[in-house]
């Protein structure tokens, strides 16, 4: 009878490992591509046969970029950012709201971003580690968390999102995070003690000499070398870090926040190869993608959305107060993140450049033609590539064609917190990024938060006459901000800035605990 129930038992899990088998036979294999081989599947979708190659940032090459402004304006009237698609004008925040808002974001996902499919699987977050810390002097919690995306309608491809929440335990919460784009790290594991360092040296040496039993002779050689060493402890007596020194985290723990990295790549690779892979080619069973699907950006920003919906269930998090930051192409997803998810309330836009800050259709720098190529297409939706095409079934088009610009994705942020940040082109925040094309996107756009009842950069709205302020010059009374610090690429130097900046207009106060 026992020998019947162990045949039963097994031909019962060949069944079910068999019907698993056939399952997955039914699924589709996932395609893959170099970058360039869907670069172009991608034109062969739409009927392009020639796009124009983009500008070379070496200013000795035959190809580089423009840097002349008197040619770098080919189509200088912008989109009317309040006048509807039926020619209407746009004169009260229930308008923009109801009307010209819908209108933008469904241009901006059919032919620039692309569109979050209504099929994206669930995810759940999980805390793989709590630790007690001490980052430059403020003792902390720190939680590692993964984000595993469902994957059971496409098992061949797994996501599983990387992030690290860090928030201070001096003060008094929940405190307001930002969450930062970028590699996720614990900042300082709290170390063993010399005892526990002690019993781990230990048993790790007996565990190599009975691996190796050669070892014993080697460790009998130096009786008082320990293989485990841990990190020094904060030294509290030491002198206070210099300001110029302390980083932009440190300068958010230190005024009563936290903040969050999140992996970027964990979600969708940074490059065409990937399409097929991350969260766009699980949505997609492995196949490329169609010419409105989302790209790299939009993914990215749908996961920096996921993250929140972690922070809204943590206690220590004030989830109405969290921003979103990135510098370079994770400032083109800030922006991004910002403007399509409203449960942000504030961003940090860094050196974003094109497809971010900067005006599509300025030929100054960096251009269209730049993220239509083979290398960075992947940020954007397929149909993006349209307006790089020289030759093609529907003829030729530029960014002149677009019906939507920078000015109005910043406007889709209003009226919540956005800073918009650059350095200068000595110290490596290239000319490539037409800091100058960001800052005329950024009066333009003023006109919306005007008209929802907040400031904006507290000038007028004509974008091809006012002038960009000099350097250090500091444009912080309203919603909408900007600051050229007198760095290279990165948004660091405007954290002294920023964080009184948020805090004021969040309300926001730091509360020591007694």
């Amino acid at each position: 009878m026992k020998n019947y129930l162990l045949i039963i038992t097994f031909f019962l899990i060949v069944e079910k490992l068999v019907g698993q088998t056939v399952k997955n036979d039914k699924l589709p294999s996932m395609v893959t591509f170099t970058k360039e081989q869907d670069h172009q599947n991608m034109m062969n979708q739409l009927g392009i046969k020639a796009l124009r190659p983009g500008p070379s940032g070496n200013e000795s090459a035959p190809n580089h970029a423009n840097y002349d402004e008197n040619i770098a304006n080919p189509c200088p009237q912008l989109p009317d950012i309040l006048t509807l698609n039926n020619g209407k004008k746009v004169t009260s925040p229930e308008i923009w709201n109801s009307q010209r808002k819908p209108e933008l974001m469904e241009e901006f996902e059919k032919n620039v971003y692309g569109r979050i499919p209504k099929n994206v699987p669930k995810v759940v977050w999980t805390i793989k580690i709590t630790d007690k810390e001490f980052v430059n002097r403020t003792p902390v919690i720190a939680k590692e968390l993964v984000g595993h995306v469902d994957n059971s309608n496409y098992p061949l491809i797994n996501v599983d999102i990387k992030m690290v929440l860090v928030v201070p335990t001096n003060v008094k919460g929940p405190v307001p995070v930002l969450m930062m784009l970028g590699r996720p790290v614990l900042p300082a594991p709290a170390q063993p003690s010399n005892e526990d360092l002690e019993s781990m040296n230990g048993a790790f040496k007996e565990m190599l000499i009975k691996s190796s039993p050669e070892m014993k002779a080697i460790f009998d050689k130096y009786p008082a070398y320990q293989p485990i060493t841990k990190l020094p402890a904060p030294n509290f007596f030491a002198p206070p870090k210099p300001d110029e020194e302390l980083t932009p985290q440190e300068r958010l723990l230190a005024a009563g926040w936290g903040y969050v990295t999140i992996d970027p790549s964990s979600i969708q690779a940074d490059n065409g190869a990937g399409l097929t892979r991350g969260i766009v080619g699980l949505v997609n069973k492995g196949q490329p993608r169609k010419p409105e699907d989302w790209g790299s950006l939009r993914a990215w920003a749908w996961g920096a959305a996921r993250g929140l919906d972690y922070l809204e269930t943590d206690p220590l998090v004030n989830a109405k107060k969290v921003g979103i930051e990135g510098v370079s192409r994770y400032g083109k997803a800030a922006l991004v993140t910002l403007a399509f998810e409203p449960r942000f309330s504030l961003g940090l836009i860094g050196s974003s450049g094109k497809g971010g800050t900067t005006l599509h259709r300025r030929t100054f720098g960096e251009a269209v033609e730049s993220l239509t190529g083979a290398g960075e297409y992947h940020w954007m939706a397929g149909n993006y590539l349209k307006y790089g095409t020289e030759e093609s079934s529907f003829g030729k088009k530029t960014g002149c064609d677009m019906v939507v610009d920078s000015h109005e994705l910043i406007a889709l942020c209003a009226p919540r917190l956005t800073f918009i940040s650059y350095g200068i082109p000595e110290k490596g925040d290239s000319k490539w990024l037409d800091q100058k094309g960001s800052y005329m996107a950024t009066i333009a756009a003023g006109s919306v938060f005007k008209l929802l009842g907040v400031k904006d950069l507290g000038v007028t709205n004509d974008y091809m006459t006012e002038k960009m302020p000099p350097m250090l010059t500091d444009i912080l009374d309203g919603n909408l901000a900007w600051r050229q610090h007198d760095g290279g690429h990165t948004d660091a130097p405007n954290f002294k800035s920023f964080i009184p900046w948020a805090a004021k207009f969040l309300g926001y106060q730091k509360v020591n605990v007694q």
